[in-house]
C-alpha cells in the first residue's frame, strides 16, 4: 500500500510533463479573464506579443523575478527564431541557469506612528499649509528610520515627498539633495531596474534642470526611459511623460529636430491611453506646436494648436483660461504664417531674391520650468494681493465667531502667505490633466 502511494505521489509530480503549450495559454486566459475580467483575445503567444507589442525580454524579465530565477546576462536569439526552429533549437540550456532563489512574502511591520504623522502631513498640503504638512513628514521619517533602520522602500517615499516640498517652496538645491537620497536609496533597495528607481530618477531630472543642470537631466531622463523599456516595454505612460520631458528640454538646447520626436511619441501615447479628446492630448498637442514654431512650421504649429483649442473648447468651454490661451496662440501663429507667406510671394515676383529670416524666440529658461511643471503634475496658482487681504478677514471672522477653534494670528498669516503654492498628486494633475 505504501508502494502505491509512492508511485501515486511520483506519477502526480510529472504532470507538467504532458502540459503543451496550448493548453498552458488556455490556463492563463482563463485566470486573466477570472481574476481581472480582462480578454487576451489572441490564440497563442505569438500573436499576444504582436497584438500589445511586448517585449520578449519583458516577459523573461518578468518570469524570473517571479519565480525567483538568475539566468546568464547574454543575447538571447528570440526574434531570429521562427516558429518552426523555435522547437528545434532551444533558446536556452542548463548552463544559463545560474541560480534560484526563495520567493518570501509576508507582511511587514507598520509604524503606526509614523503613517499617522504622514497622512497628517498630507492632509496639511492639500490645505496649503506647506511648512507644517514639511514638519509633520519629517517626523514621519525619523520615526521610519527608528523603525526599518536607513534602507527602506517608505524611507524612500517620505525623502521624495519632502524634496517635492522643498522644490514648492523654492529651494531647488535642497530638493535636488534629497531627491538624490531617494534615488540612491530606491537603487539599493529596489533595484537599479525597478520601475520605481525610473519614477526616482524623473523627478530628479526636474530638480536637476531647474538648478541649471540641463545635461544631466537628459541623461537621467534617458536612463528612465531604458529602465522603462526593459520592464514594461515602448507602449506605456511613463514613456509619455518622460519623452515629454525630454522634448522640453532639448527645446531649450535648440535642438528642435530631436524634440519634435520626442513630443509626437508623447502625444501619439497620450491618444492610446486617454483618449483622443482628453486634456492630456490637448496639452501635448500645444507643446508639439511650439516646437513647431520654433523650427519655423507655422503650418504645422497651426494644425496642432487648433487641434488643442477644440479639445480646450469642448471639455472647458470657451471662457477657460486655457482655451482662451489657446485661442491667443492660434492668433499668433496665424500672423506668423501670413509675414512668411508675403516673403515667400515677394520672392517668387523677383521683389525680394531671399526669404528674410524670421525671428523666432526660444522659449526662455523660466517659461520651459513652468511646462515641465505642468506635464510632471506640479500646479502653481498665482493670488493676487487683495485675495490675501480676503483670506486673513475670512479667517479672522471665523476665529472670532467661534472661539474653541479660534486660530492665532501668525497662523492665518502662514495659511494666506503659503496658500500661493499647491502640491497636486504626483502622477496626475487633478482638472486640468
Amino acid at each position: 500500500m505504501l508502494k502505491y502511494k509512492k508511485i501515486n505521489i511520483f506519477l502526480g509530480s510529472l504532470e507538467f510533463s504532458s502540459l503543451t503549450s496550448k493548453v498552458l495559454w488556455s490556463q492563463l486566459t482563463n485566470e486573466a479573464k477570472s481574476r481581472y475580467n480582462f480578454d487576451l483575445n489572441c490564440d497563442d503567444i505569438e500573436s499576444f506579443i504582436h497584438e500589445y507589442s511586448i517585449r520578449r525580454t519583458c516577459i523573461l524579465r518578468s518570469f524570473c523575478r517571479k519565480s525567483g530565477l538568475q539566468i546568464t546576462m547574454r543575447e538571447y536569439q528570440f526574434e531570429s527564431m521562427n516558429k518552426t526552429s523555435r522547437f528545434n533549437n532551444e533558446c536556452f540550456n542548463e548552463l544559463d541557469l545560474i541560480n534560484i532563489y526563495p520567493i518570501i512574502k509576508h507582511v511587514p511591520p507598520k509604524p503606526s506612528d509614523a503613517y499617522q504623522f504622514f497622512t497628517s502631513g498630507q492632509q496639511k498640503i492639500q490645505q496649503g499649509l506647506l511648512r507644517e504638512g514639511f514638519d509633520l513628514i519629517s517626523e514621519a521619517l525619523n520615526l521610519l528610520n527608528n523603525v526599518y533602520g536607513p534602507m527602506h522602500p517608505e524611507i524612500s517615499m517620505c525623502l521624495r515627498l519632502l524634496a517635492r516640498l522643498n522644490y514648492i517652496m523654492g529651494d531647488y538645491q535642497e530638493a535636488l539633495m534629497t531627491q538624490h537620497k531617494a534615488v540612491m536609496m530606491s537603487e539599493r533597495v529596489l533595484g537599479i531596474d525597478h520601475p520605481q528607481t525610473a519614477t526616482e530618477y524623473i523627478h530628479m531630472a526636474l530638480y536637476s534642470f531647474a538648478n541649471g543642470l540641463s545635461i544631466n537631466a537628459s541623461k537621467l531622463l534617458c536612463r528612465a526611459r531604458y529602465i522603462i523599456l526593459v520592464c514594461c516595454g515602448e507602449n506605456h505612460p511613463q514613456i509619455s511623460l518622460i519623452d515629454s520631458n525630454l522634448g522640453l528640454i532639448l527645446q531649450s538646447y535648440g535642438d528642435y529636430e530631436n524634440a519634435l520626436k520626442f513630443m509626437e511619441k508623447s502625444l501619439q501615447l497620450n491618444k492610446i491611453f486617454y483618449g483622443t479628446k482628453s486634456l492630456k492630448v490637448a496639452l501635448s498637442h500645444h507643446l508639439c506646436a511650439r516646437i513647431q514654431s520654433c523650427r519655423g512650421d507655422f503650418r504645422s504649429a497651426l494644425n496642432s494648436e487648433r487641434e488643442a483649442y477644440q479639445i480646450y473648447k469642448l471639455q472647458l468651454g470657451d471662457e477657460h483660461e486655457r482655451t482662451r490661451e489657446s485661442a491667443q496662440v492660434l492668433k499668433h501663429l496665424t500672423e506668423q504664417a501670413v509675414v512668411l507667406q508675403r516673403r515667400i510671394n515677394d520672392v517668387v515676383k523677383g521683389q525680394l531674391l531671399v526669404i528674410p529670416s524670421l525671428t523666432i524666440q526660444q522659449p526662455s529658461f523660466q517659461n520651459v520650468l513652468e511646462m515641465l511643471n505642468v506635464v510632471n503634475g506640479i500646479l502653481f496658482i498665482q493670488i493676487r494681493e487683495k485675495d490675501f487681504e480676503i483670506l486673513r478677514e475670512e479667517f479672522a471672522k471665523q476665529s472670532t465667531d467661534n472661539q474653541q477653534t479660534s486660530v492665532s494670528s501668525i497662523a492665518i498669516t502662514e495659511a494666506a502667505d503659503q496658500a500661493a503654492a499647491l502640491l497636486n498628486n504626483e502622477t496626475d494633475w487633478k482638472n486640468n490633466t
